[in-house]
């Protein structure tokens, strides 16, 4: 159990979902017994165990769905004779499960610590983000610069990525200083599983470096999900508006919005 604690704890941290299925009720012959735990990761892979066999098979398959569609269940497999064709168990009990699906906060990760990453690092925090940002540049990366920032990473940005995890609940901006940092970061982050990738630059910029990463064999289903130019049209030019219109986008991909005006919502319906 103290193992399966010190995971989540560990996992909770890097903002990785995961499954924690708990046996809740039992009846009869069963392997195991009220309160075992097991943990099911988005791998597949398991610490724990509520039984082994086929039925933790089965179990690991639903904790998958649960991580697919979001939502907690519980399962209850018989393990009879008859009833228990399924699990291929003839214990002759009866097994409840709670499959509980555990998220942390998602993580908005900031590549850049220049004028934009500041109001975007308190924006994040106030819509409920972790905030992870990186930065080469000491001034740049700093607690003093970032004091809500959870974590900051001063290295050079080929290296500073072996040191945040990239889960499917990453939020991913990149605005470095220049296009050859972005374009390094981009290239390091476009086959993660990040929910959302973005990066800032003009058309002319974002198609330059498009262009750098087809010839350098990057597939063009990788490129088309980066969001670049970054953010929504909304007319902003101060960092501070940039960063409302980053923020914006992501709030719209992370819950399914259309970025349209409700004005004119309400104006079609009235």
């Amino acid at each position: 159990m103290s193992q399966i604690i010190e995971k989540a704890n560990e996992l909770i941290a890097r903002g990785e979902r995961f499954v924690l299925v708990t046996v809740v009720r039992t009846e009869g012959s069963v392997p195991r017994e009220v309160g075992a735990k097991m943990m099911v990761r988005q791998d597949g892979s398991i610490l724990g165990t509520i039984g082994g066999g086929r039925i933790e098979a089965l179990v690991i398959a639903k904790a998958k769905q649960v991580l697919k569609e979001g939502k907690t269940i519980t399962v209850t497999y018989s393990l009879g004779e008859e009833e228990g064709v399924e699990t291929h168990m003839m214990c002759g009990g009866e097994m409840e499960l709670l499959l509980d699906l555990i998220q942390s906060r998602p993580t908005l990760l900031i590549v850049g610590g220049g004028h934009i990453a500041l109001p975007l690092s308190k924006l994040g925090v106030m819509l409920g983000f972790r905030i992870v940002v990186i930065d080469d540049r000491k001034e740049y990366a700093n607690k003093e610069r970032f004091p809500e920032a959870d974590t900051i990473v001063c290295r050079q940005f080929d290296e500073a990525f072996n040191e945040v995890g990239i889960t499917s609940s990453t939020y991913l901006v990149i605005v470095t200083r220049g296009h050859i940092h972005d374009e390094l970061a981009l290239k390091r982050t476009i086959a993660s599983e990040a929910a959302y990738i973005g990066m800032i630059g003009s058309r002319r910029k974002v198609g330059t470096i498009f262009k750098n990463l087809r010839e350098s064999g990057i597939p063009e289903k990788a490129i088309r999900r980066v969001h670049a130019p970054i953010g929504l049209d909304i007319g902003g030019e101060t960092p501070e508006e940039i960063a409302v219109s980053i923020m914006a986008e992501i709030v719209k991909i992370r819950k399914g919005g259309t970025g349209k005006s409700l004005w004119l919502r309400r104006e079609k319906k009235g």
